[in-house]
């Protein structure tokens, strides 16, 4: 490989670029009209325009990210997370059009993307699985006896998707009709296919996930664990690697069952199987991603492995050279996502303009970053601005160091999730490693945002309106030309295109 094309934006199309330029390959971007100055176009040795914001006439446009592949030479390309990146008709596409695919086989995409066939599957390798159907139901007499053989309460889940769409607890047998119905109606309208099944529902868990590497010859080991329990609306916010519950001895069980899950479906390149953790530390098959996880940063860290590095090196058909046996866990790490979401009203997204946006550093400090200040949060996509990342020589000082970063981190403009990041740090349910998948239903009150959260807001924002008034005093006055941040702005890349 050469050229990689990275289908995708935000802060995985930065670090891919990244990584491409530490491999000596030459990083391109693609972008919608949304994104023209955003940072991966920037960042990238070249940018293609694929058409208008909304994801579905351009990110998610096979054939016009392809064509794009096609225009810039590109023989590689990477699909980061979300989009396309689970897509098995679109690694099919990629692979029979001649370029490099950096990801798993589409045939692995496929059995994966099916939580029912996914089941089967790990049935037949022996992977731990909550009792329930392995089949999508026929009908729901079938829910209430299965639901009866099980015991209440049951979870009913799509067979296609996630991100918790098509997904209901039910406690009794009176209202199980009503969620299959509801389930089902969910994911046909998410997912184009309105299977369900059903599984036990476990009670408190935890949601622990291990990281998979897998070459082409027939090498799959594991990067060890992250603790990923800490969601709303059944998506993550904090992590950490490793979990802070499991001993060396279950560590290493859990491992072989992720190998194990991963060989059965003949997987290559980098991917993560998700596992429910009971409090009895007994734990359960839930679904494998077939892509690099938002949260890959905490496995760097604790591991030294760039992961993303490592894709590149095993797309171009190197053997990964390495077991998890040659392997340590170094330290502790802990992530936070900042996303433009307002979490005193629910999470609820708050696009717009990062008027500032200065994030910490210091010693066991990343921050991946998908905009720098003066751009904005678009309305189309995920509202993630970054990913904090903070290493510690244990789990204690990880947290410290998290909670001092999380102080020094800056935005206006916009809602971020900042405040219940600091709240989760100081909270003692999660300090002392006791909580689970509902932390957020149990332990967070809106109204206990600290002060000194929103004080730190105020003042981002009053050294943001100083600053520009310094570097643009025309267009705070009202000069003739307006709001100089609502004018259209060419990338740089396009400037020196024209040039030549």
């Amino acid at each position: 490989m050469e050229k990689v094309l990275i289908a995708n934006r935000g802060e995985i199309a930065v670090r891919v670029i990244r990584a491409c330029r530490e491999q000596g390959l030459t990083p391109v971007a693609v972008y919608s009209e949304a994104d023209v100055t955003a940072l991966h176009v920037r960042r990238a040795e070249e940018a293609y325009l694929l058409g208008p914001p909304a994801a579905a006439e351009s990110y998610l446009a096979q054939e016009k990210v392809l064509a794009a592949a096609e225009r810039s030479g590109a023989d590689a390309i990477h699909p980061g997370y979300g989009f396309l990146s689970e897509n098995a008709a679109f690694a099919e596409a990629v692979r029979d059009t001649g370029f490099t695919w950096i990801g798993p086989p589409p045939e692995a995409i496929r059995k994966m993307g099916d939580k029912t066939a996914a089941r089967a599957l790990m049935k037949e390798a022996g992977v731990p699985m909550a009792p329930g159907t392995t089949d999508a139901l026929t009908d729901t007499e079938e829910a209430v006896r299965v639901a009866e053989e099980i015991g209440f309460p049951v979870l009913v889940k799509a067979a296609a998707g996630g991100g918790g769409k098509g997904m209901r607890i039910v406690r009794e047998a009176g209202a199980l009709e009503g969620a299959v119905e509801r389930a089902r109606s969910e994911a046909e309208s998410a997912f184009g296919d309105g299977r369900v099944f059903v599984e036990k529902y476990i009670e408190a868990p935890r949601h622990v996930e291990f990281q998979i590497l897998a070459d082409r010859h027939g090498n799959t080991t594991h990067l060890f664990e992250r603790e990923c329990s800490i969601q709303r609306r059944h998506q993550k916010v904090i992590e950490e690697a490793p979990s802070s519950v499991l001993p060396p001895e279950k560590r290493a069980e859990m491992g072989r069952a992720a190998v194990a899950a991963a060989e059965a479906v003949g997987y290559e390149n980098a991917g993560t199987v998700e596992f429910l953790v009971d409090a009895d530390l007994d734990f359960y098959f839930m679904e494998m991603n077939t892509r690099l996880q938002v949260e890959h940063p905490t496995t760097e860290m604790v591991t030294g492995i760039d992961l993303v590095a490592e894709q590149l090196r095993v797309a171009e058909g190197e053997h990964l050279g390495y077991t998890a046996e040659d392997l340590s866990i170094d330290g502790h790490a802990v992530e936070c996502r900042v996303y433009a979401e307002d979490p005193a009203q629910q999470f609820l997204p708050d696009p717009g303009a990062l008027v500032r946006h200065a994030p910490p550093a210091g010693p066991g400090v990343r921050v991946d970053a998908g905009a720098e200040e003066g751009e904005r949060v678009p309305v189309h996509y995920d509202p993630m601005i970054s990913k904090l990342v903070c290493w510690g020589r244990s789990r204690e000082a990880a947290i410290r160091r998290t909670e001092r970063a999380l102080a020094e981190y800056e935005v206006a403009g916009v809602e971020t999730t900042i405040p219940f990041c600091r709240y989760a740090m100081r909270h003692e349910a999660f300090r002392s490693g006791q909580f689970s998948t509902h932390f957020v239903d149990d332990h967070f009150d809106p109204e206990r945002l600290f002060d000194e959260d929103l004080q730190q807001a105020r003042d981002a924002a009053v050294a943001a309106v100083l600053f520009r008034a310094a570097q643009e005093p025309d267009a705070l006055a009202g000069g003739e030309d307006g709001d100089a941040s609502q004018q259209p702005q060419r990338s740089r890349w396009t400037e020196r295109r024209r040039r030549r």
